[in-house]
């Protein structure tokens, strides 16, 4: 029903005559029944063909730049409020399960949020959009079309994950295991990853896929906020930092090759490597995580690195510290971060994951709510100053039925909830500092009057 709902909906109508029947006189009642009928029909067959032949006028987006430690968009500076559902592919491709993804951009488009970061990879598992090493989907494929014009429609913006360094969705694992198999590759070390030329021919597949529905390539997009290199990488066989700088230079210039309108950013977690000065490096969680081989700041001055990304996981990372020792942590961790970007680097940072786990002994969702608000604070804090704090998205948003994808840090939003509130009332503090004066001239205006 979310599909009649939408703004862009077209109307169908169509009448076919059954021959070799005789008229039959249908009483008020038995019209009723008849058009119900035939509405639920349309209802069915408009789910199932999953917009096979519709074409909805969307709305005008340009696409976001970048000029020194700030966004743009419109030649204006733009902050983001945003939040993650990494299973928006996943879940597209599927009838019955389609109403979520709606769900999940009728929600964020409800709280005012800018940008959603999801998968657009998805690598020998279950809706495999890589079925084997440059072997791809279409009907996986065509799901991730939907998803692209479906946030184009809700005026949201998508920050898309090109691979993982994780084994969930296949993950590099998956590619060093296909390359093994085809005798294509000299080993099956995990970061033999980083020396795999088939990566090349995935990045490529992706950017210049056309949408089915809109006949607009991927790279030519603005619905497609930015790309992201990799979801948290990481080369533990080369604590240098080596191996991994130069994937990243070069996979980096592949992209802007092909694609020169998006923004693109690494995707890493902002722990700092042996390039990086001692009073840095001491920031890290633990010594473990300055030898992971990924290095904030040697990472993103990268010349095609637009922006940086950071994540923030107090209850992974110090894991005996108590929430005010947590606190502490984090706040000093998202202070450097901006800092580093403000002086050093130059490039505008996103927090693009930050979460609190349920599953942890003290868990108190009051403590998750004073934690998520001190990240949001030092966002718009930097906002006001035109600093390089771009934005932060939390980690995650499910929609109802999907219980089973929750880990310890999901959330289904409820506008009753205080977490809501306090996600939609830093979208509008955001939008205050984007818009200013002309806010009233935007959408904005109805999602935060009553704010």
């Amino acid at each position: 029903m979310a599909l009649l709902q939408s703004r862009n909906s077209q109307r169908w109508s169509f009448y076919r005559p059954l021959s070799g029947h005789k008229p039959v006189l249908v009483g008020q009642r038995g019209w009723y029944l008849v058009v119900l009928g035939i509405l639920s029909c349309i209802v069915f067959i408009y789910i199932s063909i999953g917009y096979i032949g519709f074409h909805p006028e969307l709305p005008k987006m340009n696409f976001v730049r970048v000029n020194g430690t700030q966004l743009m968009l419109d030649g204006k500076p733009f902050y983001v409020n945003g939040w993650n559902s990494y299973w928006l592919m996943d879940q597209a491709v599927e009838d019955y399960s389609w109403p979520r993804v709606l769900e999940m951009f009728q929600i964020g488009e409800n709280m005012g949020l800018s940008v959603c970061r999801s998968w657009a990879f998805n690598d020998g598992a279950y809706h495999a959009l890589q079925v084997s090493l440059g072997r791809f989907n279409e009907r996986v494929f065509k799901a991730l079309d939907k998803v692209v014009v479906e946030a184009r429609r809700h005026g949201i913006r998508l920050l898309l994950s090109l691979v993982n360094n994780l084994d969930a969705f296949g993950g590099k694992s998956q590619y060093v295991r296909w390359a093994w198999e085809e005798g294509i590759s000299l080993t099956s070390s995990n970061d033999s990853f980083f020396f795999d030329p088939a990566i090349r021919s995935y990045f490529k597949t992706i950017l210049t896929r056309k949408n089915h529905l809109t006949g607009i390539e991927y790279r030519d997009d603005p619905a497609i906020f930015a790309w992201e290199l990799i979801n948290e990488p990481a080369c533990l066989s080369d604590a240098t930092g080596d191996t991994l700088q130069d994937w990243l230079e070069e996979m980096a210039a592949y992209v802007k090759s092909i694609d020169k309108k998006h923004l693109l950013t690494v995707g890493f977690e902002g722990f700092y490597g042996p390039a990086s000065p001692p009073e840095r490096l001491s920031m890290n969680p633990s010594d473990f995580y300055g030898r992971t081989g990924a290095d904030f700041i040697r990472n993103s001055k990268i010349s095609d690195i637009d922006f940086t990304s950071v994540h923030i996981y107090p209850d992974q990372w110090l894991k005996k510290a108590n929430f005010s020792e947590k606190m502490k942590y984090i706040s000093k961790w998202v202070s450097i971060h901006i800092e580093d970007c403000d002086t050093e680097l130059k490039k505008p940072v996103l927090f693009t994951e930050f979460g609190l786990s349920s599953d942890h002994k003290d868990y108190d969702p009051a403590k998750r709510h004073i934690f998520y608000k001190s990240i949001y604070d030092a966002v718009h804090n930097s906002a006001k100053n035109n600093g390089a704090g771009g934005g932060a998205l939390i980690w995650q948003f499910l929609a109802r039925g999907m219980e089973k994808y929750n880990d310890d840090f999901g959330i289904f939003p409820d506008s009753r909830q205080p977490m809501y509130k306090l996600i939609k009332h830093q979208s509008c503090r955001i939008a205050e500092v984007n818009y200013k004066q002309d806010i009233l001239k935007t959408p904005y205006k109805d999602i935060c009057q009553n704010n």
